[in-house]
This record gives C-alpha cells, structure tokens and sequence, in this order.
C-alpha cells in the first residue's frame, strides 16, 4: 500500500518501525514491485466498487462508472501525449533513455496521477458535504 502511496523505502521503514535494509531483506519481492503497486491498489478499488454494484450498491455503480472514466481519460493521456514525447526524448540523447532517467520519468507521473486523484476525491467529498 505504501509503495502504492509513492513512499520510499526509507520511509516505509521507518513508518514499519525497522531498518531500511531489514524492510530489503524480508521485502526485496515486494518493493522490486514498485512500479505495479499503483496499478494494483487502483485494481482493488475497481474490483470493490464493481463488486458492491452487482449486490445493488447505487453509490458504488455511480463511483465505479466514475472510476472507469477516469482510467479511460487517462490511457487516452497516455496515448496521446506518450509517444511524441517519447520520440523528441529519443532524439534529443540519441537513442534509449537509460533505466534511471525512466525511472524519474515514471515516479513523476506517478505523483501526478495521485496528486490528481487526490484533489478528484476532495471534490467529490466537497460536494457530498
């Protein structure tokens, strides 16, 4: 969940309360996985909110369809925008973009992609209160 969050190990450690390389050592699987723990969390949300509208859940139904357009605006971002970015990136070093530069890229996203959310389920709490 807190790989999910975009927490690093560091803070994952000391939020478990143990060392960063104890987290490492009984965690290694866990937080290679760093990349598709987002992806998960937003899995299990899809799955629950689907889940509750089959027993009738209105509510649910109305956040799963919610859900649903924001995943698909979102690959539609990811089409979109991805790939000329991608080619000018290419150009500009001359090729592949090393795994850490990757990386950086993909945690940008990734924190903005939450930071989004985020702000999505404050309105929608804003406009329930």
């Amino acid at each position: 969940m807190l790989l999910a969050l975009g927490w690093a190990p560091p803070r994952i450690a000391a939020a478990l309360g143990v060392t960063p390389p104890t987290l490492r050592k009984h965690y290694f699987f866990e937080l290679r996985q760093r990349d598709v723990a987002r992806d998960r969390l937003e899995l299990r949300r899809i799955e629950l909110a689907w889940e509750l509208a089959e027993a009738g859940n209105v509510g649910a139904l109305k956040e799963f369809g919610r859900l649903l357009d924001r995943n698909d605006q979102m690959e539609a971002e990811r089409s979109m925008s991805s790939q000329p970015e991608k080619s000018r990136r290419d150009d500009q070093s001359g090729g592949r973009l090393g795994k850490k530069v990757l990386d950086a890229q993909l945690a940008r996203d990734a924190d903005a992609d939450l930071a989004a959310e985020l702000e999505l389920e404050a309105a929608q709490q804003h406009a329930i209160n």
